[in-house]
């Protein structure tokens, strides 16, 4: 809401002028605002895909946590072709990776070639109608790799369904149903070849203004997970988050509980520790828009005089 200033009565037609022009300004903005907020809120509409349950904790807990060292460069073409080349050391393995996107109006596709002479396409049609994404992947010289896979999202559902491109194909679905504060949801995985299913797993999300909780059955029903994603406070991006995993076959608990907090708008710090006294740290620096340097390092507490485990990537965009 905009204040007026409190302006004396005068006679003077400069003074009036101004003021009514003071109002109409104030009342555009304040009308502008209202639009911002209402457009914003429109597009946290619907419960999204099933991957999507629990992503935030996930995110928190796991997400750029590693601890190989990784290089990431990106450039564009004068015509906006973007080539992105990438390496990663594990130990005394170096694996690299060139990739190429080309956008076309609402087509993108994604070609990249790695170290052991894997070409991989993936062509994204985004919104050939309304809500909807459609996916087609291939991989040479591997035959049975094509895939072509379909996304809808409506207000009170969301829906993912894949199928291999092979005479005996697995088809996947996945289907959330609810809306932005409540949905649930399932994931099947069926053989054809076979006649079974390969995965069933189920989830429960429930979203709150700063807070999300979500609890999942996976690996066809031996495991069960419960998430918590809790916003402390949106300015500095300040959160906790915990995930409590049960498996009934070896009767083992696994707790992670971690957090993250921005010391200033370029810089982030993460931390999370297990109940098997493994805790891993990172700092994330953003040193120029979309380019980001990430040192982390994981330790166990429970044998200190191991060495520890760092971490190191570094992405570098135009």
């Amino acid at each position: 809401m905009l204040i007026l200033p409190v302006w004396k009565k005068t006679t003077n037609p400069w003074f009036s002028l101004l003021f009514s022009l003071y109002k109409s300004l104030s009342l555009s903005l304040s009308l502008s605002l209202s639009l911002q907020v209402f457009a914003a809120a429109a597009m946290g509409k619907g419960p999204g895909l099933y991957s999507d349950i629990g992503k935030k904790a996930r995110d928190l807990l796991y997400k750029d946590y590693q601890g190989d060292h990784k290089f990431t460069i990106t450039t564009y073409t004068s015509t906006g072709v973007a080539i992105t080349s990438s390496g990663t050391k594990k130990g005394e393995l170096f694996l690299a990776d060139v990739s190429t996107q080309l956008k076309n109006k609402n087509i993108t596709t994604d070609i990249k070639v790695d170290t052991n002479s894997n070409l991989l396409t993936t062509i994204t049609i985004d919104e050939p109608a309304p809500g909807l994404k459609t996916i087609l992947s291939f991989k040479v010289p591997d035959q049975r790799s094509g895939k072509v896979e379909l996304q809808y999202l409506h207000d009170y559902a969301g829906i993912s369904t894949s199928m291999g491109l092979t005479a005996t194909p697995i088809v996947n679905f996945s289907g959330v149903a609810g809306n932005s504060d409540l949905s649930l949801g399932a994931d099947l995985s069926f053989d054809t070849a076979t006649g079974n299913f390969t995965k069933y797993n189920a989830g429960l999300n429930f979203t709150k203004t700063d807070l999300i909780a979500s609890l999942t059955l996976n690996d066809k029903g031996d495991t069960l997970a419960a998430s918590y994603y809790h916003s402390v406070s949106p300015l500095t991006n300040t959160a906790v988050g915990a995930e409590l995993t049960h498996c009934f076959s070896s009767n083992e608990n696994t707790l992670t509980i971690g957090t993250q907090h921005a010391l200033d708008p370029l810089t982030t710090v993460k931390a999370r520790v297990n109940n098997y006294g493994k805790a891993s740290t990172l700092i994330q620096h953003e040193w120029r828009p979309k380019s980001l340097f990430t040192i982390s390092g994981e330790v166990d507490t429970r044998a200190i005089e191991k060495s520890a485990k760092i971490g190191l990537a570094l992405v570098l965009k135009p």
